[in-house]
């Protein structure tokens, strides 16, 4: 009996399969249009509060948007908590600004172009109710803030409308200018005035028509203004930045270095991280991407192209070239070939909201750790597996150095990644969850819904290994009906609701469940 309940209560606590519907989109080209290369979104992030939702593109600008179906909307709440049903709403955002971050430029020493292309953007903490955010292209960050300014305009002048030209100077009056002589220090000969000075009194009354000029505040308009640059401390492209909990230091990553940075001191930088050799032949690895812990500002992860993923604790030393935990999958003997380290690069590593978990994205999977087991994963979902045999054409036409990004939702019970054809994948994590959903970036994006795969696998250790989503995602065996022109590499999670923004080229899509 109590086994059974047991059993039943296991089962209750999974969470149901989400349906994903269709919400908004922004940019979508209309049929035929051809989508400028500036125009491609590069980077995608929401706010801590979910309210905006900044996204970058290969031009150098970034767009924000804002939430707009929370306002306003307390006495409609009341009413729908009397009802005996719940009204699913989904989380609207519109067009908020924009504003040119970055510009191309020309490193002279080195004889190279810098692209204006965004990398990553990473909000900061609101002040004032401004917003402040930092962006990246390949060598230089910045700090913005964005702020509506209230358009002030001076009224009430003593001055006649009619007698004013189109500046806003007097105009002429009734006096000649060639009769009004010049005199040093701004004098002037009252005779021409028809009075001297000495005669000259003011009414007792004062004049009825003078008064004082008002300001009044009309429309307000949103300005962006660059605070900070962080610049000179790269000497290879910049591939992450990341805030950390203290509100007041953020790191910046390159292929061989990690850097930590004061807020508000952009001429110096602290070097933490260095795993460049002193033989540069000797190079066995570099970095691919970093991010701090959500909840200690003294914890860090980065990983590698070879798949690991390093956990430093920088109290243990100024410089951490040492880590704390290694997490990373040991190869089985004799599955080495010429691609294996290539896909198991670590594209973009990612903390769960209670720091307790690191999502990892590879060429093939995602996976799921948790910082207290350095044994392996708790969870591997398989993305990409029935491209193995197409490896050769994948590696020629260089699809296989894709960078797919990846994201989990704030309430930790799923996890998202891109792939081709513009198609994303979700899965659920929780333990006993089997959902594994294919969805198309397009206004329905359940038509590329796959089949629900078959129970997870176990492990018989203490590690729980979940393998799921080796379907075929609607193309054959070997892939042939992917487009891989078309892919979803930057995806991000809202952080407290079942909702997605995923970058499909020029279009920002939104999803909810």
């Amino acid at each position: 009996m109590n086994g059974g309940a047991g059993d039943a209560a296991s089962t209750a606590a999974v969470p149901e399969p989400l349906e994903w519907k269709f919400a908004q989109v922004f940019g979508e080209p209309a049929a035929g249009e051809e989508v400028q290369e500036v125009d491609i979104i590069s980077a995608i992030e929401f706010d801590k509060t979910g309210n905006y939702l900044a996204t970058g593109d290969r031009g150098g600008r970034v767009v924000l948007f804002e939430r707009t179906d929370n306002r306003d909307n307390g006495p409609r709440r009341r009413d729908l908590e009397r009802m005996d049903y719940s009204i699913s709403k989904h989380p609207e955002f519109r067009y908020k600004t924009e504003f040119q971050s970055h510009e191309p430029e020309f490193d002279y020493l080195k004889s190279l172009e810098i692209e204006e292309k965004i990398n990553k953007i990473r909000w900061c903490q609101t002040v004032n109710g401004a917003l402040f955010l930092l962006s990246t292209n390949d060598k230089t960050i910045k700090l913005w803030k964005v702020q509506e300014k209230k358009l002030k305009k001076v009224c009430n002048m003593n001055i006649d409308p009619s007698n004013t030209m189109g500046n806003g100077t007097v105009g002429s009056t009734s006096i000649p200018i060639s009769s009004k002589p010049c005199f040093e220090n701004g004098g002037c000969d009252a005779k021409h005035f028809g009075c001297s000075i000495n005669d000259f009194q003011f009414p007792s009354e004062g004049f009825s028509s003078l008064h004082l000029p008002a300001v009044t505040s009309h429309e307000t308009s949103l300005q962006a203004r660059c605070r900070r640059i962080y610049g000179h401390a790269h000497d290879y492209h910049i591939n992450s930045i990341s805030n950390n909990s203290d509100g007041e230091t953020f790191i910046s990553a390159d292929d061989l270095r990690i850097n930590l940075w004061n807020l508000e001191i952009s001429s110096q930088s602290f070097n933490i991280v260095d795993v460049k050799p002193t033989n540069m032949e000797d190079l066995t690895e570099v970095i691919t991407s970093a991010e701090f812990h959500p909840n200690h500002c003294n914890m860090l992860a980065y990983s590698s192209s070879k798949g690991s993923i390093r956990l430093v604790d920088l109290r243990q030393s100024a410089l951490c070239d040492n880590h704390s935990k290694l997490f990373e999958v040991q190869e089985a003997s004799g599955s080495r070939s010429f691609f294996t380290e290539i896909i198991a690069s670590i594209s973009d590593v990612k903390f769960a909201k209670d720091g307790r978990h690191i999502l990892s994205r590879d060429y093939m999977t995602l996976k799921l750790w948790d910082i207290n087991m350095d044994s392996g994963p708790v969870a591997t979902f398989q993305v990409h597996e029935y491209l193995r045999p197409k490896l050769c054409d994948l590696y020629e036409n260089d699809s296989i150095f894709d960078k797919f990004e990846c994201c989990l939702s704030g309430d930790g019970l799923r996890v998202a990644t891109g792939s081709y054809s513009n198609v994303f994948r979700v899965f659920g994590c929780s333990e006993g969850s089997t959902e594994a959903a294919t969805l198309e970036a397009t206004r329905n994006p359940m038509r590329r819904q796959a089949p629900t795969p078959s129970k997870p696998s176990r492990s018989l250790g203490l590690t729980r290994v979940v393998k799921r989503g080796t379907d075929n995602s609607g193309a054959d065996t070997n892939g042939n009906s992917l487009d891989f022109t078309t892919k979803l590499l930057h995806m991000a999670c809202h952080p407290t609701e079942n909702s997605l923004a995923i970058a499909a080229s020029n279009s920002l899509y939104m999803y909810y469940a």
